[in-house]
């Protein structure tokens, strides 16, 4: 498990730097609460951004923004508005993004941003 957990903290990073390195600020990283946690928060312009960051070794079980289902991206939308509430302030444009990320033991890492994925 250590080995996972390892990757996922890598990938958010990664994920974080990419978005940086695309404009956006990040605001709060593995923001937690009792309904979960929230990769990271970034601002884009006027939009708050929450998040989703997945990170696998490979695609041999699917890509990793598989993983997001409409479940999580239900609790996605929760987690933000949880954060939202603990974080006073003009949130009144929002947006969820997804990261996706693949580390391959052997070649360049592929990353790839959908925004508005809910």
């Amino acid at each position: 498990m250590a080995a996972k957990d390892d990757l996922g903290t890598r990938g958010e990073a990664m994920a974080a730097r990419y978005l940086e390195l695309a404009g956006l600020s990040i605001v709060d990283r593995n923001w937690r609460c009792p309904q979960g946690e929230i990769d990271l928060v970034a601002q884009d312009g006027t939009e708050l951004v929450f998040v989703e960051v997945k990170t696998r070794s490979s695609v041999a079980f699917g890509h990793p923004l598989e993983a997001i289902t409409a479940s999580k991206l239900a609790r996605l939308r929760r987690l933000a508005a949880a954060w939202c509430e603990a974080h006073p302030g003009n949130h009144d444009r929002i947006r969820i993004d997804a990261v996706g990320i693949i580390v391959p033991a052997v070649g360049d890492v592929e990353v790839d941003h959908l925004e508005r994925v809910f």
